[in-house]
């Protein structure tokens, strides 16, 4: 096939996507929408309490912020060499060929260009409930078949349970781990049992999102099956520990047919002069990375600390989060939060009772909790 074309099949996938995500552009719409974190009411003022996005309070390394100042030199000009640096550091620092990277507008839209290129109308989408949503919105628009598999009774993936689900029909086999909203995460052991076993005609894709904040000893990286397990692709984020949410980043990691399959998909150019830089100063200060971890799980630590002394359950974390037992419907005290100044997680309709908070600053948490326990007395219980 000259370069250039692509096939009749090639041609009815994309038509048939754009149709029906113009068809359905309502609906997804309403689905992303849901999935949003609550955001800061329109003509908001003074100070408010973000505890809503898993965002990094502390925003990005110095030295990212450095080199954001210093990118306005290059601000006139398109970003490709940029993009080739942060590919080969991305590549450098995976241990892998650049031809199995590929950058993203937030791992967002890697999730979304994994499913456009691996999920065709009546194609199963399997997830795990609760997990985090963005990937079978975007399903929708392949017209997609949905398939949630409840967690375990510890809120974790249900590993089994999701390959006996997938069947000869799946097309996207998706791993959040650590698994937002719960926090929990899929250990070394059953990775490996999972590998072992997941069908070959489906595309695996592990989204290691919170990574960097995970120090339990039987975790591990998809990274360690990169190159055994051909149909993996591994998504990874600078909008966490990193702390350039606002900025949009994510990429890709996966074989090069796989990479270039979801690259037809993709926006050209995109991410920006600004980003591109940060990103590589990101990379290149560890000392950062270990200092944000140490803050953020010590504050996790210490809510926690907190959480149960009031007799509250909560889930064990691993992540920049923490999911709290309320007791009760969750949404009238998200409301009542915002009311205080407060933003919290939104609803999970199958953890309505749970809220999930943000690991803020120490002196944010304190408010927090302060709060909670007057808007929410606490109830007795244990940790989930």
């Amino acid at each position: 096939m000259a370069q250039g074309t692509f096939s009749r099949r090639q041609f009815a996938k994309r038509f048939s996507a754009a149709m029906g995500a113009a068809v359905m552009a309502p609906e997804i719409t309403k689905s992303l929408a849901a999935l949003a974190a609550p955001r800061l009411p329109e003509g908001a003022e003074g100070d408010w309490i973000q505890l809503n996005a898993n965002e990094n309070p502390y925003g990005p390394s110095p030295k990212a912020v450095e080199a954001i100042t210093h990118s306005e030199s290059m601000a006139s000009r398109y970003p490709d060499e940029l993009e080739g640096r942060l590919i080969a550091a991305i590549a450098k620092l995976h241990g892998v060929e650049k031809s199995n990277v590929m950058l993203g507008c937030g791992s967002g839209e890697i999730l979304r260009v994994a499913d456009s290129a691996f999920l065709d109308a009546g194609k199963k989408a399997v997830v795990a409930e609760p997990t985090f949503e963005a990937v079978l919105a975007f399903a929708r628009v392949m017209r997609a078949e949905p398939v949630k598999v409840p967690l375990t009774a510890d809120h974790r993936h249900d590993l089994r349970a999701m390959l006996a689900a997938s069947g000869s029909n799946a097309g996207l086999i998706y791993l959040c781990n650590p698994n937002n909203p719960t926090g929990t995460i899929v250990t070394r052991e059953e990775l490996a049992d999972f590998f072992s076993r997941a069908p070959q005609h489906a595309i695996v894709l592990v989204d290691e999102a919170y990574y960097h904040f995970v120090e339990d000893k039987r975790y591990a990286s998809a990274f360690e099956w990169f190159g055994k397990v051909p149909n993996l692709v591994i998504a990874r984020t600078f909008s966490k520990i990193y702390g350039m949410a606002g900025m949009r980043l994510g990429y890709a990691v996966a074989a090069p047919n796989l990479i270039r399959a979801m690259s037809q998909y993709a926006l050209w150019n995109r991410a920006n002069t600004a980003v591109l830089e940060a990103a590589l100063a990101c990379l290149g200060d560890e000392a950062h990375i270990a200092d944000q971890r140490k803050k953020i799980n010590g504050t996790r630590e210490w809510l926690c600390k907190e959480l149960e002394g009031d007799g509250r359950r909560y889930i064990p974390s691993h992540a920049n989060f923490v999911m709290v037992d309320v007791g009760g419907n969750v949404e009238p005290l998200i409301h009542k939060f915002e009311e205080k100044r407060i933003l919290v997680g939104r609803k999970f309709p199958s953890m309505g009772n749970w809220l999930r908070i943000s690991v803020g600053t120490p002196k944010e948490m304190q408010t927090f909790v302060e709060t909670l326990r007057a808007l929410a007395p606490a109830q007795s219980a244990k940790v989930a």
